[in-house]
């Protein structure tokens, strides 16, 4: 799903105009291990902000905290300037919505939809006032005397999410409320979750481990892993510009090729593969001469040539400035596109997206061809990386990330 343009605005830097604010938080069960670390994030006032990462990453709990459903063992959180630690739930002016929707199966729509009035005592004309353009608001309200059985998944999560917006809360906290739906029905429940966001300049803290979701709808993203923040950024940086392995690998898909680093200078840095082919791509950070790394390529941006043809334009200087040679081991039919799988002489492997209007161009199976790519659309990055988390403002220390990996990664 394409992530929908908005207006550059000041979305990237929170730290001046923060609404939501986590500062130093760390969560243990145990006293010894953490769930969360050193956490430190800033949300503006009307932003959409995903907290994505793999299952056991410290996203869910982050969302708990800032909810009230769990308590920080260290650190503070604070809504609009004022601390939090100490409100129980109910009193944080914070609406949720769950997967599994939560919805009172013997009310009606429209009764669920009010119980969030009915607890803080909201006047029986005012709720009704309240429902009624709630409903309006998600397109449900010829659907208000019915009970949540006679409603499909769509429909009751539209209703959860009501009911969240009904008491007009300063900030909507959704926890994965789209895993239970199928595909064409989650894409449909995004734009709509986007159009509300826009129309009502909700801030919403939403948490996912679909990277897709999470490109799609939010104007910034912060991945998750082993209990902290690897980076934070738009959507754009973060698939564009990975400041570490894990992110390239986690967002998107990614070609990891791995090697030693052979020249690091500036902007750029060199590679050179277990077969002695060298590639060179934008230098990422803690890169050492000798070390190990891995050169984040996006399978979208590589190419195939006759294997000829690439070697003399790249003795040349010409056309795309990295080349390697590979066997072509599967094409896969996608649709809009043909993967093609390819095996490089050392054993890694490589897959490029063809777009099917070159569908003519498609080497043969068997084939030996050549994969080049500009070095400006790839990324080498420190194999381990180093224990940062990287914000529009600067790396902060944050964790250790897994090793880099030398297949395709990050696909759901």
């Amino acid at each position: 799903m394409t992530r929908v343009s908005r207006a550059p605005d000041d979305h990237t830097t929170m730290s001046s105009q923060s609404f939501i604010s986590f500062a130093g938080v760390s969560k243990s069960y145990d006293g010894v291990h953490s769930v969360v670390e050193g956490l430190d994030l800033d949300v503006a006032r009307g932003e959409f902000v995903s907290l994505l990462g793999p299952s056991g990453s410290g996203k869910t709990t982050t969302l708990m905290m800032l909810a009230g459903f769990e308590s920080p063992t260290h650190g503070e959180i604070r809504l609009n300037g004022k601390r939090l630690d100490d409100k129980p739930a109910h009193q944080r002016d914070i609406g949720m919505v769950f997967q599994n929707y939560a919805l009172f199966p013997h009310m009606t729509i429209a009764q669920n939809v009010a119980f969030p009035l009915s607890v803080r005592k909201i006047g029986r004309n005012e709720q009704k006032a309240r429902v009624a353009r709630a409903l309006e608001m998600v397109e449900l309200p010829h659907l208000a005397a019915r009970r949540p059985a006679q409603l499909s998944g769509g429909q009751q999560q539209r209703v959860a999410l009501a009911r969240a917006l009904v008491f007009e809360p300063s900030v909507v906290l959704m926890d994965e409320p789209l895993g239970a739906l199928d595909k064409r029905l989650r894409e449909s429940m995004q734009y709509e979750i986007m159009r509300l966001h826009r129309e009502l300049s909700l801030t919403v803290v939403y948490v996912t481990h679909d990277q897709n979701e999470a490109l799609t709808m939010s104007d910034r993203v912060a991945v998750f892993s082993d209990g902290r923040i690897q980076q934070a950024a738009t959507p754009t940086e973060l698939y564009e510009n990975a400041a570490n392995a894990f992110v390239a690998n986690f967002v998107g898909e990614n070609n990891g090729l791995t090697g030693r680093v052979v020249a690091s200078e500036g902007e750029w840095a060199t590679l050179q593969l277990a077969d002695g082919t060298t590639i060179s791509g934008r230098a990422g950070a803690e890169l050492r001469t000798g070390g190990e790394a891995m050169l984040a390529l996006r399978p979208e941006r590589a190419h195939i040539a006759a294997a000829a043809a690439a070697t003399a334009d790249a003795a040349r200087g010409e056309g795309d400035s990295n080349v390697v040679h590979a066997l072509v081991q599967e094409l896969v039919y996608c649709g809009d596109h043909h993967r093609v799988h390819l095996k490089l002489a050392h054993g890694e492997s490589v897959v490029v997206k063809v777009p099917n209007t070159q569908h003519r161009d498609l080497p043969a199976l068997g084939h030996t061809v050549a994969v080049t790519w500009r070095r400006d659309d790839c990324k080498v990055l420190a194999a381990v990386s180093p224990r940062v988390a990287v914000t529009a403002d600067g790396p902060t220390q944050v964790s250790p990330s897994s090793s880099a990996s030398p297949l395709i990664a990050g696909v759901n």
